[in-house]
């Protein structure tokens, strides 16, 4: 069993930064991906980025959607149980409740996910 919890959300406005969080908990294994994704007021979820990683090494492979590459930044804690998700240049389309997950393949699509957190809401707004 694997727990996360996401943090960082927030009320912003165009051109700001954010630094979403999630922190996990519970079992490690020895290739993990965590991946972010998010889903704007009916729309479907969609995939942001994520970071696969092997136990014991200290960084990853990262990926991203066309739509925040340049923007946005995935990355972990070497230290700890923590995966980040930077957010620069915001804009209102990124308006969305953002979630991690967890799994041990890498994948774009959010039903290949056995692990979610419970989301974090982020709005972008003048």
């Amino acid at each position: 069993q694997v727990s996360l919890v996401e943090s960082g959300g927030g009320l912003v406005q165009p051109g700001d930064s954010l630094r979403l969080s999630c922190a996990a908990s519970g079992r490690t294994f020895s290739t993990i991906v965590v991946g972010w994704f998010r889903q704007a007021q009916g729309a479907e979820r969609e995939f942001v980025a994520a970071i696969k990683w092997s136990l014991g090494s200290t960084g990853g492979i990262t990926y991203y959607a066309a739509s925040v590459k340049g923007r946005f930044t995935i990355s972990r804690d070497s230290a700890r149980n923590t995966v980040y998700l930077r957010m620069n240049s915001l804009t209102p389309e990124d308006t969305a409740v953002y979630y991690c997950a967890a799994d041990t393949n890498y994948s774009r699509k959010p039903g290949d996910y056995d692990y979610w957190g419970q989301g974090t809401q982020v709005t972008v707004s003048a």
